[in-house]
């Protein structure tokens, strides 16, 4: 059975790399989100191949308040030595939506993260004025960024980022035997996968 999709005003929109090198900051946003009272969407959780990938990312951004842009893979391409512009490419659908979208996506917000908070200036100079944060590729200093950005979208006190870090390093340590006891491999979890995980251990270990 399908989920229920979560309130738009909760949805978080994930633009960030889907590669093995970016899994433990992926790993460490996605949970921050949720324990800030969030939800995570990410263009991950929809599995029908019949769609295209930019009608998925649409649908998701037309779904979500909120939005995390993180433009680090920005640069050239180790292997290829072209650009990558996925993700300043799903930014710009962002930052459209909220332009010309209806009232309700006026409201929307998002959160530019990179590994140097002024790097952008280099290659994307006309995203100036946004909310821009480094996270230094640590997955401690991403999810401070993500839990201060998001604090300022709620009306409860959030606790803060070492806080919530310590919280994501004792689910990361037990990930495996709650996958295991679910008769799942943590190491091939999908993106729902992943996120029910958090969410059932979310609701054992409130604050």
């Amino acid at each position: 059975m399908k989920s229920p999709t979560p309130p738009y005003e909760l949805s978080v929109f994930i633009n960030v790399p889907f590669d093995a090198a970016y899994k433990r900051l992926f790993d460490a946003i996605v949970f921050a989100i949720h324990d800030c009272g969030f939800f995570g969407r990410s263009a991950l959780e929809v599995e029908d191949s019949g769609e295209s990938r930019v009608s998925k990312i649409l649908d998701l951004i037309e779904q979500s308040k909120f939005g995390i842009h993180d433009i680090s893979r920005a640069g050239l391409d180790r292997n290829t030595k072209l650009p990558r512009f996925n993700m300043p490419l799903e930014l710009g659908f962002f930052l459209g939506a909220k332009r010309y979208g209806s009232e309700r996506d006026r409201e929307k917000r998002c959160l530019v993260l990179d590994r140097d908070r002024y790097r952008y200036r280099n290659f994307c100079s006309d995203i100036s004025g946004q909310d821009i944060r480094s996270h230094a590729n640590d997955p401690r200093l991403a999810i401070r960024a993500v839990r201060d950005w998001l604090s300022g979208h709620r009306s409860v006190l959030l606790p803060g980022g070492s806080a919530i870090f310590e919280r994501y390093a004792r689910f990361q340590e037990q990930l495996p035997q709650q996958a295991s006891a679910l008769n799942l491999d943590h190491r091939e979890l999908t993106f729902a996968d992943y996120t029910n995980l958090i969410l059932g251990w979310l609701s054992e270990t409130p604050w």
